[in-house]
């Protein structure tokens, strides 16, 4: 028996914002073995940097928290393309989680305009979150097309 899924350019799209949220989960947790020196890099908040310098909670347990986040965000990604089984909520999560994801890549725009120092790590992650957003916003107008047609 073969088993074969296709996909329409706005799951590809929804896949690879799956793919990137999952690798950011990742990155997340690796900077709690990192320590100190990959929170600093991934431009984390001082007091998460000083809480992995002190070794106090407040660093991994906020870090498991935005990577769970994150990892959420893959699986209802790949719910609504049907590479795993559904989930609930998949219509509301991914037009918020494509609205936040959004948000975050245009924040950078007033920096971008006023700053005299450019900081390329922030320029990046603002890029790949409004990607990642962009591609939530077009898989959640996709989930509403299919429940009109009844799939």
């Amino acid at each position: 028996m073969e088993f074969t899924l296709t996909f329409t350019v706005p799951s590809k799209l929804l896949i690879s914002a799956a793919i990137i949220a999952s690798a950011a989960s990742i990155w997340h947790l690796l900077c709690i073995f990192g320590g100190p020196s990959w929170f600093a890099f991934a431009r984390a908040p001082q007091q998460i940097i000083e809480s992995a310098q002190q070794g106090t909670l407040l660093a991994p347990i906020g870090t498991i928290v935005v990577a769970g986040l994150m990892f959420a965000c893959s699986i209802f990604a790949f719910s609504a393309v049907g590479i795993i089984g559904k989930v609930a909520l998949i219509k509301p999560a991914l037009s918020s989680i494509g609205i936040l994801c959004t948000l975050r890549g245009v924040m950078f725009i007033p920096t971008l305009i006023n700053s005299v120092n450019l900081d390329v790590w922030q320029l990046v992650a603002s890029s790949v979150w409004l990607y990642v957003g962009v591609c939530f916003i077009l898989g959640s107008l996709e989930q509403h097309k299919l429940n009109k047609r009844g799939h």
